[in-house]
């Protein structure tokens, strides 16, 4: 349990630095994505895997939240604005790429099981985690109910996101027309057979996406 305590400083500073630049970032939208859903066309995209992120938190010993990420998502987003219902999502997420703030804790993570037993977490070279959406419903101004299935640590289940359209516009750089969305979930991991710590390290995991998706 050392390796959850480790770390948790750096963890509590880089998330108060995160809340400060957002604030500041939510006063001050300069860029070229505006919230208008009147400039999404609809089509095929494909996720900008440097901009599409996971991140996941659980409660540590009742104390303090603990944070992790998956970077370098790729996916594929069909998108129909005239029909949101007719809209999906795939997505591909590179479970052996995870980052926490503590080196100690990344190996842990990805760590085989110790004498015959299974693994704590993801194990050594954990195949990919995937999400496939089944259905995705309008919730309101420019936002969605995506229901899927999550393939994780070899078992599927069902999960829902709550998505919400942040912008859209011509990337700068890649000169390609771009929406954002982000979205929150909720799993519990033992679902998925990681059960090393449960109940003092949460069993719930609160995902929060932040998406970017070029059109094709």
């Amino acid at each position: 349990m050392r390796k959850f305590q480790m770390g948790i400083a750096a963890v509590t500073g880089a998330a108060l630095l995160y809340v400060v630049g957002a604030q500041a970032q939510n006063g001050d939208l300069g860029g070229p994505g505006k919230a208008d859903a009147s400039l999404v066309t609809g089509g095929t995209y494909a996720a900008d895997p440097g901009h599409t992120l996971v991140g996941w938190k659980v409660n540590h010993f009742g104390f303090s939240d603990y944070f992790g990420l998956f970077g370098d998502v790729k996916g594929t987003l069909k998108l129909d604005p005239k029909n949101v219902a007719a809209s999906s999502v795939e997505m591909t997420i590179p479970v052996a790429k995870v980052t926490t703030a503590n080196a100690g804790l990344t190996a842990h993570l990805l760590s085989a099981g110790k004498d015959g037993k299974p693994a704590d977490f993801f194990g050594a070279a954990p195949a990919d985690a995937t999400f496939k959406s089944t259905a995705v419903k309008a919730a309101g101004a420019n936002k969605a109910t995506i229901t899927g299935d999550l393939t994780l640590n070899g078992v599927t289940k069902p999960v829902t996101i709550n998505a919400e359209f942040t912008g859209a516009g011509a990337n700068p750089f890649s000169k390609k027309e771009t929406v954002g969305f982000k979205g929150t979930a909720r799993i519990k991991r033992s679902e998925f057979n990681i059960n090393y710590a449960v109940p003092m390290v949460t069993d719930t995991v609160d995902l929060d996406i932040a998406a970017a998706f070029e059109k094709q």
